[in-house]
């Protein structure tokens, strides 16, 4: 478990320092060919370690979905969709940030804890313009879960309009 958290971190790094550089069809393909090559040792040393609660409760965030596919889109859209929650853990849930991939992505999130029960919402907006093609990018949450991270992908087929 801790070794896939592990991968998911490097390929959320990945992806935030070379989303906005390519464009292709293949970027998930390129991440999971870049993870493989790693080994454990690596991978551990850019996993951030999280502060165990005085009374070992974490909160626990529970999606309906972690991925959202806008299908396709012309050039110049907008779409934004809802990543829609439930705190299923024991403490207070806080997120601390919410950072896209690229400056196409923008998360909007909870800026106050989340109870137990309690649910949350996080907002995902992405501009298309100036893109073309497939294209996956992701939303890296930061927040006080064991885990400490949780990635969102949202992927796109973008069309650029015929011109008359």
């Amino acid at each position: 478990m801790k070794i896939k958290f592990n991968l998911l971190v490097v390929a959320a790094l990945l992806v935030l320092t070379t989303a906005c550089k390519k464009e292709s069809t293949n970027d998930k393909e390129v991440l999971l060919d870049t993870i493989s090559t790693q080994t454990p040792e690596a991978i551990e040393t850019v996993t951030p370690t999280a502060q165990v609660p005085a009374d070992g409760k974490y909160p626990i965030m529970t999606f309906e979905k972690e991925e959202h596919d806008f299908g396709t889109i012309q050039q110049g859209d907008k779409p934004s969709t809802d990543f829609k929650f439930k705190n299923t853990g024991e403490a207070d849930l806080i997120i601390t940030a919410a950072r896209g991939s690229c400056g196409c992505t923008i998360p909007d999130y909870p800026r106050t804890p989340i109870k137990p029960g309690e649910t949350g919402n996080i907002k995902v907006s992405f501009d298309s313009k100036g893109k073309q093609g497939k294209t996956a990018k992701t939303v890296t949450l930061q927040c006080n879960t064991q885990e400490g991270n949780k990635i969102l992908i949202i992927n796109a087929n973008i069309e650029v309009p015929q011109k008359n």
